[in-house]
């Protein structure tokens, strides 16, 4: 390379590294540089399954479908209403999966536990069972009044029994379930703690109404 052209490659060179070191800094990939993301506490529910009465089980499978969810509450933030026509999430707490998935997966936990069904198949199973039980969370959330925090679980279902072709048959039962418990310890985790006996307590009515229409329903002469 001769002799004058050396400065300038040095000079290109150098603006080059410095170029370089400018996008390495503006995209944040040197180490040390940009904030650390933010904790997120994340939770799930946590109780023991309801306690039933011993009763013969029913000789048929049953299906939960994975429940829907009210647009309203359709995320895994944790929603609550500090006053009426207001509806707000907790910044750095969340639920570990969407309120549809808590709702289902610890009723097929439920379900299972209590024994009083042939077997119970979970939504993403491809086997064919005879009573299906489809559902929708329309509340999952904190509401505030004043000094009195409650959580509010709301669900509803159709039980079905799929041996029927015409739907007016096919329906075994439809009902709502709604219940509030008192939130004592007025914190995100308060409000899990909170939600966890609702659903006990939602869980264990479900369980019996579906196990008594289900056992009415096979018991029939006519199956209906």
């Amino acid at each position: 390379m001769k002799d004058y052209l050396i400065p300038f490659v040095a000079r290109f060179r150098f603006l080059g590294v410095g170029i370089a070191v400018m996008v390495l800094l503006g995209g944040g990939l040197l180490p040390g540089c940009g904030k650390p993301p933010a904790l997120v506490h994340k939770y799930v529910l946590d109780y023991a399954s309801p306690i039933l009465p011993a009763q013969s089980p029913v000789p048929e499978t049953l299906k939960v479908d994975l429940f829907a969810v009210a647009q309203a509450i359709n995320t895994s933030d944790m929603v609550y209403r500090p006053s009426p026509y207001q509806s707000q999430a907790y910044q750095y707490h969340r639920w570990r999966v969407n309120p549809g998935f808590l709702v289902t997966d610890y009723l097929l936990r439920d379900f299972r536990q209590s024994g009083l069904f042939k077997a119970i198949f979970s939504y993403d199973s491809s086997a064919r069972s005879r009573f299906v039980l489809e559902g929708g969370v329309e509340e999952f959330q904190e509401v505030d009044q004043g000094d009195s925090w409650q959580a509010v679980l709301a669900v509803n279902l159709t039980l079905l029994d799929t041996t029927k072709e015409e739907i007016t048959q096919k329906i075994v039962f439809q009902k709502n379930y709604r219940t509030e418990e008192q939130i004592t310890d007025k914190t995100p985790r308060g409000l899990a703690d909170a939600l966890s006996r609702a659903m006990q307590r939602v869980s264990g009515e479900i369980i019996a109404d579906v196990h008594r229409a289900a056992r009415k329903r096979v018991m029939s002469k006519d199956g209906s």
